[in-house]
């Protein structure tokens, strides 16, 4: 019997990677709108660099914890809050909510990745979507014609994943991102996913079949709640 002690796997997360998640958490959206405008002030080559310190739990080096704590320590102090909070919403108000560019890939489901590594391409603005948290476009065909391919929707976050059956949302899901009509499932923890196209067929089968899928497995749930549709010429 081998008694060679196993190495140790488990990886160490040092106290101010914990500190720098916390405070990330608390102040995305207020004193900065994502990781790439956030990786471009700590000095990162990359926005990933952050996505993998918050998700992966990657150990931050001191010195971009010094300087992150020195940039927003207003903001951490609880000066700047009130005023970002009032800007923010003049902000939106006047300028929309931000728009992020996506590809699909060949089969029209999009492989997931952080949009916060993302820039805004522009911004959307017009009445009704003031509650709404961000746009982006629309990839395939599987919810036409509700949705048709490279339009825009405007998108509200639910934090609460409370489903709405029958309505259209926007989802994260394993490791894709999709849009699909959500209806109830067999069981109480779980949907359907619907597609509206139900006319394109493969053989005798729906090229986009329904399937469950488990809420709790939904990393992030939007409602979809405005559409702007491509203008033929």
């Amino acid at each position: 019997m081998d008694d060679t002690p196993k190495p140790n796997k488990i990886k160490t997360v040092r106290p101010e990677t914990l500190e720098f998640i916390i405070l990330y958490n608390q102040l995305k959206g207020k004193a900065f709108m994502g990781n790439a405008q956030l990786a471009e002030a700590l000095g990162f080559n990359s926005p990933s660099s952050i996505t993998e310190i918050v998700k992966s739990r990657q150990n931050i080096d001191p010195e971009k914890l010094r300087i992150f704590k020195e940039k927003y320590r207003d903001f951490i102090t609880g000066k700047k809050q009130a005023t970002t909070t009032e800007n923010n919403t003049v902000n939106k108000t006047e300028e929309g909510i931000p728009m992020y560019e996506i590809s699909a890939t060949a089969s029209g489901v999009e492989v997931y990745n952080d949009i916060n590594d993302s820039m805004p391409v522009g911004r959307m603005n017009f009445p009704g979507i003031e509650d709404c948290d961000f746009a982006l476009p629309v990839w395939g065909h599987s919810m036409y014609p509700y949705l048709e391919n490279g339009c825009w929707v405007a998108l509200k976050v639910i934090h609460d994943k409370k489903i709405l059956p029958g309505e259209v949302y926007y989802i994260e899901w394993g490791e894709y991102r999709m849009y699909k009509r959500l209806l109830a499932g067999d069981n109480p923890d779980e949907v359907i996913a619907h597609s509206d196209n139900t006319t394109e067929m493969i053989g005798n089968r729906l090229k986009y079949a329904p399937f469950s899928i488990k809420i709790a497995d939904i990393k992030k749930l939007c409602l979809v709640k405005d559409i702007h549709k491509k203008h033929n010429h």
